[in-house]
C-alpha cells in the first residue's frame, strides 16, 4: 500500500495521502482546521487529535493507533508536561495506514457553529428541586434517634425519604454547620426524598436540560429558583464517526456488536465535558447542579441509556423502553452532585423521540383550532401535525445534506462556510454571505473580513438557497436537472454539469449529485408531511413552525421555491428556534410540565413513514421544485416562478 485512506471527524473530509505524509499536513489538504499556533514545529502543543480505533464498514476504513507513526521527543516532551495519552499532535504524527481522526473541538480552530441556543420563553416555577433549611435537635440518649432520623422529623415531609449516597455524610454535615442544614429534596416521584445536604444555608440549586441530537448536542443550564437560563454551550456529537445518520449507526452497531459501548462512551463524555464547560462559565460548582432533563431521538435515546438500537433498524421498530424515566446521575457518568437526578421525557415511538414530545410540549399545536405543523429538521425530520381535535406524528429520512454532508463542497456550519446565496437571474453572477463575515461579497470590506477564514465550503442554509436561486433563475429545470448550455459558469462533468458558485482562492461548485441530494432530502421531508396531511383530513395547513437550527437560518421562502414545506401564507411560516431544548427545560424547571409531556405522547398518533405505501407516491411528486402536482398559490404571490418544460406525456411536470 503506497497511500493511506485518511477520514477527519466530526467535519467528515477525507482524503488519500502518501504513507509518511504528517497528519497536520493532510489535516490542511482537506480544509479541516486544526489549531497550531507555532506552525507545526511542536512548540505549542495546539495540534491534538485523537485515533478512533476500530472498523468503520460504512467508510471502508479500519483505523488502528498503530496507523500512526510511534511518538518521537517532541510528543513523549509533551507527554511530560500532560498530554492526554489518549492524544497524538498532528504535527508529529505521520501516516502509516488507514485512520479515523477525532479533532477535540477545543483545539479546531474553525469549530462547528451549534446553533442551538435557548430560546427566551417564560416558565412557571415549580422545581423537582426543594430547598429546605432546618435546625435538627442534637443527640439526646433520652430520645435515641439517629441523626439522619431527627433531620428527617425536622424536615416534617410525608413520607419523605434519604438517598442512600447521602447517609454517610448525615453526621459530618450536620455538626459542621452546627445542627444546622440545608437539605434538597426532590419531590418528582411518589416518594419524596433528600438527594443532597449542606451544612447551613445554601441558596443554589441549579439544572440542566439536554438536547442529544445525532449531529449535535446543546445543553442549557438553568438557575432552579428563577428558571432563567444562565448558560448554553453546544459541541458536534463525537457518534459521528460512527455514522452520519441514525441507520448508520444502527448498522454500525449490528455489525460490531461489542463496540456498541464506544457509542454510548463517546456521547456520554460529550455530555461530561459540556457540564463541566458550562459549570466553569458560570463560575458554579457542579455539585450545586441537582436536576438533569435529557431529550434525544430514540436511537440517541438508546445509545445514551446503554440500550441496544438494533430493533429499530428494521419493522415494527420497537422500541426497548417508551415510557419516561427517571434514573440517578451517578448512573451515567454524569460529573454533576452524588444525589442528582435525570429525568427523560417519553419517546412517541419507534423514530419519533422524547426529543419530538419536547417540541409538541413547546409549540403545542394540540392546543388551538388552528392546523398546525412543526417540523423539526435534522439527519432525520420529526414532523408533528394537528390541532386540538387530533395530532399526528412522524419522522422521515432526510439524511445529512441539510446540514452540508452529501454536498460536493459541503460542510457543517463553521466560520468560512457560505451560509447565504443570490443569483442574478440574467447574468448568473453570485453573491455569497459567508458565516462569521458581515458583508455580502459584493459589498465594500468582504474581502479583508473574509481574508482570516477564507471561503472553505457550503453548510446547509447555503445549500438550499444556491438550489433555489439557480431554479429561480433556469439554470436547474424543475426536475431538477442543470440544463445544459454554453456560460462561463457551466462546467461539464462526464455526462452533466455543475455550477460554479465561488471561484476566488478556492472554487466551490454545485454539481448534479448536489442537487439530487437536496432533491432526496426534501422529498423525504415533503412526502412525510402529505402523508400526515392525508391522515388528518387536511388539503392545506394554517401555520407552519421551522423548528432547531434548520429552522432558525434557512429563509421560509427558500424552504417552500425548494419545496420543502407545503403552501401557506409565508407570513404565517415562522421560526420557533431549539424547541427540544425550550421543551427540555420547561420539563426540569415545572415538573408540571413532566405529567403534560407524559400525558400528550399518549395522545399523539404515530404515522410509520416507511410502511405507508403512499409515501412512495407522495416521494416522486416531491422531487420536482417545489412539485410535480401541488399548487403553490400563496408563494406564486411573492415569487415569479419559472414555467415548466413539458414532459413527454405532454403534460407539464408542475
Amino acid at each position: 500500500m503506497s497511500d493511506a485512506l485518511v477520514l477527519f471527524m466530526p467535519s467528515g473530509r477525507r482524503g488519500r495521502f502518501a504513507l509518511g505524509t504528517p497528519l497536520l499536513d493532510a489535516a490542511r489538504a482537506l480544509g479541516v482546521y486544526v489549531e497550531s499556533v507555532c506552525g507545526g514545529r511542536g512548540l505549542c502543543g495546539r495540534c491534538q487529535v485523537e485515533v478512533a480505533a476500530g472498523v468503520f464498514a460504512k467508510h471502508g476504513i479500519t483505523s488502528a493507533e498503530a496507523h500512526l507513526s510511534p511518538p518521537g521527543e517532541t510528543e513523549a516532551g509533551w507527554r511530560a508536561r500532560g498530554l492526554n495519552r489518549a492524544r497524538r499532535l498532528s504535527c508529529a504524527a505521520r501516516i502509516t495506514g488507514d485512520l479515523v481522526i477525532d479533532v477535540p473541538s477545543e483545539f479546531a480552530t474553525n469549530r462547528q457553529v451549534v446553533r442551538k441556543r435557548a430560546e427566551t420563553r417564560r416558565i412557571a416555577v415549580d422545581s423537582a428541586i426543594a430547598l429546605h433549611c432546618v435546625r435538627v435537635a442534637p443527640p439526646d440518649m433520652a430520645v435515641p434517634l439517629g441523626d439522619a432520623d431527627r433531620l428527617l422529623a425536622a424536615l416534617a415531609i410525608p413520607g419523605l425519604g434519604m438517598d442512600p449516597a447521602m447517609l454517610g455524610q448525615v453526621q459530618a454535615v450536620l455538626r459542621a454547620g452546627a445542627w444546622q442544614v440545608t437539605a434538597a429534596v426532590h419531590q418528582d416521584t411518589d416518594r419524596p426524598m433528600v438527594i443532597a445536604l449542606w451544612p447551613g444555608e445554601h441558596t443554589r440549586a441549579f439544572g440542566l436540560a439536554f438536547d442529544i441530537g445525532s449531529t449535535t448536542i446543546a445543553g442549557h443550564l438553568v438557575d432552579l429558583a428563577s428558571g432563567r437560563a444562565i448558560g448554553s454551550a453546544g459541541t458536534a456529537n463525537p457518534q459521528i464517526r460512527f455514522g452520519e445518520d441514525l441507520m448508520s449507526r444502527i448498522s454500525y452497531v449490528m455489525l460490531n456488536p461489542q463496540d456498541r459501548g464506544a457509542l454510548t462512551e463517546a456521547v456520554r463524555g460529550a455530555i461530561a465535558t459540556l457540564v463541566t464547560r458550562l459549570a466553569g462559565q458560570a463560575g458554579i460548582a457542579a455539585e450545586d447542579i441537582l436536576d438533569v432533563v435529557l431529550v434525544g431521538n430514540p436511537v440517541m435515546h438508546h445509545l445514551y441509556l446503554g440500550l441496544d438500537p438494533s430493533a429499530l433498524g428494521q419493522a415494527p421498530f420497537a422500541l426497548a423502553v417508551s415510557g419516561a424515566l427517571r434514573l440517578l446521575a451517578r448512573d451515567l457518568g454524569l460529573p454533576v452532585h452524588a444525589g442528582a437526578r435525570v429525568y427523560l421525557p417519553p419517546c412517541i415511538a419507534g423514530h419519533v423521540g422524547a426529543d419530538a414530545a419536547a417540541v409538541a410540549l413547546a409549540e403545542g399545536p394540540q392546543s388551538g383550532d388552528e392546523t398546525t405543523l412543526v417540523i423539526d429538521v435534522g439527519t432525520n425530520a420529526e414532523i408533528l401535525l394537528g390541532n386540538r381535535v387530533r395530532v399526528l406524528a412522524a419522522s422521515s429520512p432526510t439524511g445529512p445534506a441539510f446540514e452540508g454532508a452529501q454536498i460536493s463542497a459541503g460542510q457543517r456550519a463553521a466560520p468560512g462556510a457560505i451560509e447565504r446565496v443570490r443569483i442574478d437571474p440574467v447574468t448568473w453572477a453570485p453573491r455569497i454571505k459567508v458565516l462569521g463575515v458581515d458583508p455580502w461579497s459584493d459589498e465594500p470590506g468582504f474581502a479583508e473580513a473574509v481574508e482570516a477564514t477564507g471561503v472553505t465550503g457550503i453548510c446547509g442554509s447555503g445549500i438550499i438557497e444556491a438550489v433555489a436561486e439557480m431554479f429561480l433563475a433556469g439554470i436547474v429545470a424543475a426536475d431538477g436537472r442543470i440544463m445544459p448550455r454554453e456560460h462561463p459558469r457551466l462546467m461539464a462533468t462526464d455526462r452533466t454539469y455543475a455550477f460554479r458558485l465561488w471561484d476566488a482562492g478556492v472554487a466551490l461548485c454545485i454539481t448534479q449529485n448536489d442537487i439530487r441530494a437536496v432533491q432526496l432530502a426534501k422529498g423525504a421531508l415533503y412526502a412525510g408531511v402529505r402523508l400526515l396531511m392525508d391522515e388528518l383530513g387536511v388539503a392545506t395547513v394554517d401555520r407552519i413552525k421551522l423548528a432547531g437550527a434548520f429552522g432558525s437560518y434557512i429563509d421560509p421562502k427558500y424552504a417552500m421555491i425548494l419545496g420543502l414545506i407545503p403552501d401557506c401564507a409565508l407570513e404565517r411560516v415562522t421560526s420557533v428556534g431549539n424547541a427540544a431544548g425550550t421543551g427540555a427545560r420547561m420539563a426540569l424547571v415545572n415538573r408540571g410540565h413532566r405529567a403534560e409531556v407524559e400525558a400528550l405522547v399518549r395522545r399523539i398518533d404515530k404515522i410509520e413513514t416507511a410502511l405507508e405505501p403512499r409515501f412512495q407516491a407522495h416521494f416522486v411528486g416531491a422531487m420536482a421544485f417545489p412539485h410535480a402536482t401541488d399548487p403553490f398559490p400563496h408563494l406564486a404571490q411573492v415569487v415569479t416562478l419559472p414555467v415548466a418544460a413539458p414532459t413527454r406525456t405532454g403534460r407539464r411536470a408542475r
